[in-house]
């Protein structure tokens, strides 16, 4: 989308109309499912659905295009004439984290400036464009800086109000579910209620704590997706994919006696296990043949087979394997099509932080990286890749490293 920067709506207005929402989503499920859901976990779910991510431009992404050069009409500086230039256009793109829409949104307390951007919620890029009409590389670093000034520089009002619509959101979810509750039950209409089925092993597996439990929201289906020329994962889906397998590595990583004596395809189980279920009109498999071997984590749409989602996992035995892993998932496993990778790492040296570091050091020197797009947490690293047939083709790979170093 093309929009001026935090200027097409007021942040008051959207989150007036994005209240009003959470009422409606309660009251569509009607009576029977609110009388019986398990209060804790919907309420739970209806915050994470509502909640807002606050916006981080990645600098260090940073991307400059080749030039258009076009020419351009101009009078001379006493008016006489028209005359021909030439003017570089520039563009410069930016990775970014954080929820898109909110690009579009005005904070209350605005610094009057804006500029004109272009925001790639599928890819999280975004970019702006500027003319320059002299080749001097002084000029163009004071053009870059003052154009990216201005398109950025309410990022953080407009941040500060996310947060305090995310501190509001617990309240709100508190308020219509249980005014609309009581109003049922003043109805005194009570019908067969719907249980919500929960999978026992997603529910106390890997339990924090036996009286307060960690919540795993359920998200819309896969289904809802945009259509693209090949099978695409919701973004939404992806990001919560990856979020499951590193939750679930974290917590695993506290119990060790699930760990230890375990190889790879024992440890890969206790991941496949929460993707089995989590996601409607999805198949979620390990050791599936794809392209020219057998891939750990595959995740496959149940309508057409399409590959939405593909993870290897292996034990960390140093830095050459790890490249080696890297080129047996792009060479071996992944078709044109593929698009979101991860690879799983499960390190049993004591020395972690080493691990890490070498992780950091060595990802960017493989033939086949283009850049890093962030970290999603101490262990998890994302990155852009491209396939080996196609430099053109982008692959998002997430480096994900556990800690299991108890025997």
């Amino acid at each position: 989308m093309r929009i001026k920067s935090f200027y097409e709506q007021d942040f008051s207005d959207f989150t007036y109309r994005f209240s009003d929402q959470i009422k409606s989503e309660i009251e569509q499920k009607g009576k029977e499912y609110v009388l019986n859901v398990n209060e804790e976990e919907y309420k739970n779910y209806l915050v994470s659905q509502f909640e807002l991510v606050p916006l981080e431009i990645l600098k260090d992404t940073e991307e400059i295009y080749k030039p258009k050069v076009q020419l351009e009409d101009y009078e001379d500086r006493f008016g006489r004439g028209m005359h021909k230039r030439e003017v570089y256009v520039f563009t410069v793109s930016y990775s970014f984290t954080g929820t898109a829409f909110l690009f579009r949104l005005k904070p209350s307390t605005w610094t009057m400036t804006t500029n004109e951007i272009e925001v790639d919620e599928r890819n999280n890029n975004v970019s702006f464009s500027f003319k320059l009409y002299e080749k001097d590389p002084n000029k163009f670093e004071q053009t870059k800086n003052r154009e990216y000034h201005d398109a950025f520089v309410n990022i953080s009002n407009l941040n500060n109000e996310v947060k305090n619509w995310n501190r509001q959101i617990k309240g709100m979810v508190e308020n219509q579910f249980n005014s609309l509750k009581e109003k049922y039950i003043k109805e005194d209409e009570f019908f067969q209620a719907i249980k919500v089925k929960v999978n026992p092993a997603t529910k106390t597996i890997f339990d924090a704590s036996p009286v307060k439990r960690k919540i795993i929201p359920q998200l819309p289906k896969v289904t809802d997706k945009k259509f693209v020329s090949e099978p695409s994962l919701n973004v939404g889906v992806y990001e919560d994919i990856l979020k499951i397998l590193y939750e679930t590595g974290k917590n695993l990583e506290k119990k060790p006696s699930m760990y230890i004596g375990k190889g790879e395809e024992a440890l890969r189980d206790f991941f496949l296990v929460f993707l089995e279920t989590r996601y409607d009109g999805v198949t979620a498999t390990g050791e599936t043949f794809n392209r020219g071997g057998k891939t750990d984590i595959l995740l496959k749409d149940s309508k057409d087979s399409s590959n939405i989602f593909v993870a290897e996992c292996k034990i960390w035995h140093g830095i050459s394997e790890y490249q080696k892993a890297i080129d047996q998932l792009f060479e071996n496993y992944l078709t044109w099509r593929d698009s979101k990778v991860a690879i799983m790492i499960f390190v049993k040296n004591k020395e972690f932080s080493k691990v890490l570091s070498e992780i950091k050091e060595d990802t960017p020197k493989h033939k086949l990286y283009s850049k890093k797009v962030g970290e999603r947490g101490e262990s998890s690293f994302s990155y852009i890749f491209h396939l080996p047939q196609d430099n053109d083709k982008k692959v998002f790979l997430e480096i994900i490293l556990f800690h299991f170093d108890k025997e």
